[in-house]
């Protein structure tokens, strides 16, 4: 998920799709980014099950699966309070 953000574009598509479903057209618009480019964003979206499509006459809308970002923030929190318990536990050197 994190790999996933870390590209402009992608964390851009999501953070749009956090206000509601949109079709390839709309976040085309709304990025100015090439529409061959935004479907490749999707499909790795989709794959990795963050959104799903749901079609709608003639066009496929995206939509954020809400629990997926769920996880992944639950996950990093896990680990921020790992972090913050373990800050003293440092290891010795051979």
């Amino acid at each position: 998920m994190i790999r996933l953000l870390a590209d402009p574009l992608r964390a851009q598509i999501v953070a749009l799709l956090a206000e509601g479903p949109a079709c390839t057209c709309h976040l085309v618009e709304d990025t100015g980014a090439k529409q061959p480019n935004i479907s490749n964003h999707l499909r790795l979206l989709r794959e990795a099950g963050v959104v799903v499509t749901e079609p709608h006459g003639r066009f496929t809308y995206y939509r954020l699966v809400p629990e997926a970002l769920e996880a992944a923030a639950g996950h990093l929190a896990d680990m921020a309070s790992q972090a913050r318990a373990r800050s003293d536990a440092r290891r010795e050197c051979p």
